[in-house]
């Protein structure tokens, strides 16, 4: 396993080190100008950076203490969606001030009976002139209460059959007949809401693509992943990892429980199996080589691996776990906080999130489906309901 990075004198190592030291402080436009927001992408908007170019990036850009804009659907599923198949307008109007994070974009696909069957949708879109009318309702949909703009499927032939009767569209999210209800998740965030489309017109240049062929899009869309060192952390890659909870017990003296002790030590080397998956898939990618199946397995098992450590803080944390200011570390008597790096309340948020880390992004049984159809090879799992193959009545191309 060959994880060694460029050194100094690689060339995208030194030009990014040359415009750091030019631009110490960088504003939000002037990194998406430099091309450094999604360097992948093709020029003007980005350096169509390789795989190891797009590492040694990231790795400067997080030395120096740089962030991104935030605007994860706009600048990781949009935006290549529009680069794809968006005309030379639309480029140049969404683009630049989507990876400036200037317009945040969220995500107009699932519905209350869409959701991992997502080409049952019954979102309309009726051509009106020079204009489509929007009729339906979104679910699930992240960040929408902030956005700008919003990417939508919408069904534009009832007559054909479900996957080729779908267009793909930019909604303006202050359009008249848009309306935003959040939902609050047990956690006490709004990140996601309902969107109500009641007759709204869209502008026929807010047509992505081909009339009818939105479901070839939304593919693209979905399938759109950028290379990247991504984190740790038991929460899809963010906060807490079980090595933080290992290192709380750890300077606590240990626990006493053995049944406790039993569970630390399966979840450690959950993590381990997961970090070496992790690396391997880095690996690939560092030596010029596309990642194997690793990556699809790393995804089903790092959302159980998840759930398990935020539980099992919670244990740790005793009677002090029914608290939302209290972490692991109380229930061990160490509550200084020396060298604790979450704060206990994340500890306690964290474990109410983990519930969702099955559900979202694909369920848990869509995911061992996927796997097991096209990594696998096993035969297909049938759905009943269609009756026909699993994967091909999601729009799963059969291995």
């Amino acid at each position: 396993m060959d994880l060694a990075l460029p050194g100094d004198d690689h060339p995208a190592r030194v030009a990014v080190r040359a415009w750091l030291a030019a631009h110490p402080d960088p504003s939000p436009r002037q990194l998406a100008e430099s091309g450094y927001v999604a360097p992948h992408w093709p020029a003007p908007w980005g350096l169509g950076a390789d795989a190891v170019d797009q590492l040694v990036i990231d790795e400067e850009l997080r030395r120096a203490g740089v962030r991104r804009p935030f605007n994860q659907i706009g600048i990781g599923w949009a935006g290549p969606t529009l680069i794809h198949a968006g005309t030379e307008a639309q480029k140049e109007r969404y683009l630049l001030p989507l990876l400036a994070g200037e317009e945040v974009w969220c995500q107009l696909f699932s519905e209350p009976g869409a959701g991992s069957d997502l080409a049952g949708l019954s979102t309309r879109a009726q051509r009106d002139g020079d204009e489509w009318v929007v009729r339906g309702q979104k679910v699930w949909t992240s960040f929408a209460h902030i956005s700008a703009l919003g990417i939508l499927l919408a069904r534009t032939d009832v007559e054909a059959p479900k996957h080729r009767g779908i267009s793909y569209f930019i909604c303006p999210m202050d359009a008249p007949g848009v309306s935003v209800h959040p939902i609050v998740d047990m956690t006490g965030d709004h990140a996601f809401n309902e969107v109500f489309l009641d007759d709204v017109r869209l502008r026929t240049d807010h047509l992505v693509g081909t009339e009818n062929e939105g479901w070839a899009l939304a593919k693209v869309t979905l399938g759109n992943e950028r290379v990247s060192l991504s984190g740790e952390g038991a929460l899809w890659g963010q906060g807490p990892t079980v090595g933080d909870l290992v290192d709380i017990v750890r300077r606590a003296g240990g626990v006493d429980d053995a049944g406790l002790r039993q569970q630390l030590a399966r979840v450690w080397s959950e993590g381990e199996v997961l970090r070496l998956i992790r690396l391997r898939t880095v690996s690939a990618v560092v030596s010029g080589r596309a990642p194997g199946p690793e990556a699809s397995v790393r995804k089903a098992l790092a959302d159980d691996h998840g759930q398990r450590v935020m539980e099992l803080a919670k244990a740790i944390a005793g009677q002090y776990g029914q608290l939302a200011d209290a972490g692991p570390q109380a229930g061990l008597g160490h509550t200084d906080g020396g060298g604790v790096t979450w704060p206990a309340s994340v500890w306690a948020q964290g474990y109410l999130f983990s519930r969702a880390l099955t559900i979202g992004g694909g369920t848990a049984e869509v995911q061992r489906n996927i796997i097991a159809e096209r990594v696998l090879g096993l035969p297909h799992d049938v759905d009943v309901e269609a009756g026909r193959p699993w994967a091909e009545s999601r729009g799963v191309a059969p291995v």
